[in-house]
């Protein structure tokens, strides 16, 4: 049967797939709309399999931010290659996998992943849809939920790395803004040393250890010494105790009870694409 232009059209806009690809779907349906629909699926299935061991390192990182701002989310949304990271199409799809994550905050990327795109289609057969039209492995690399009196998001310009940060109290826009920058850029791996794991200090300790032996010093001071390393790694990986890029003679700590007696950090997430 003939296949018009305006059916391949419409299959085009549900599902963003090529003119062609609909065009083949179509007659390979038998003009069957919803046939060729699960026919673009299958195709992004058959793509996804024989993708499945490539890396999708590249990718659109976002944080989004609800509307009475107690909560938030930190999301990335992965591709193979910058090309198609950078397109506007794919940034489009990633942000509004974003708005469906900040709408219904699944606990995991596979509960994401169940919720519906748009209505019409899950999120998951979205993604098959995508790796279809693009031909790359696509995939949800990270994804939290933060809740706090006051969240605000940062994503960096470049859409690479995202932040979302919780305060205890509400603070004005200048201040939310300024630690999420503060995070984006010094990249701290907990907001407090009491948030650290134990696995981390334990390898910390052990690197000063072994460094600390390696320069000579002796042995009844080196266990002195690697909590001093130690103390140093908290400086430099806590965000709390941090300098505050504004002002280094404060840490970022000082600086919020500057702002506010007792106003803290009490939520933060962070990701970046190596």
């Amino acid at each position: 049967m003939a296949i018009t232009a305006a059916e391949v059209n419409k299959l085009r806009q549900q599902t963003g797939s090529g003119m062609m690809d609909c065009k083949k779907a179509l007659e390979e349906c038998n003009g069957d709309f919803e046939a060729a629909v699960d026919f673009l699926r299958k195709k992004g299935a058959k793509v996804a399999a024989n993708r499945a061991d490539r890396d999708a390192k590249e990718g659109v990182v976002l944080a989004k931010t609800a509307t009475d701002k107690k909560s938030g989310i930190v999301i990335s949304v992965n591709c193979e290659t910058d090309f198609v990271a950078q397109n506007a199409d794919f940034i489009k799809f990633a942000e509004t996998v974003a708005s469906v994550a900040l709408d219904k905050k699944p606990a995991t990327a596979d509960d994401l992943k169940s919720l519906s795109y748009d209505g019409t289609i899950s999120i998951a057969d979205k993604f098959m849809e995508q790796v279809g039209k693009i031909g790359e492995k696509i995939d949800i690399g990270f994804y939290q939920v933060i809740h706090a009196e006051q969240v605000v998001g940062y994503i960096h310009p470049g859409n690479r790395l995202a932040v979302s940060i919780g305060f205890n109290k509400i603070v004005s826009d200048e201040v939310a803004k300024n630690i999420a920058m503060q995070a984006a850029a010094m990249a701290p791996l907990a907001i407090d040393k009491d948030d650290v794991d134990a696995t981390t200090i334990n390898r910390e300790l052990d690197i000063a250890r072994e460094t600390t032996r390696a320069e000579g010093k002796p042995e009844d001071m080196i266990e002195k010494i690697a909590q001093g390393k130690l103390n140093k790694f908290y400086k430099d990986s806590t965000l709390l105790n941090q300098e505050y890029f504004i002002d280094n003679k404060l840490t970022v700590r000082q600086f919020l009870q500057g702002v506010e007696k007792d106003l803290t950090v009490s939520a933060l997430k962070r990701f970046s694409l190596s």
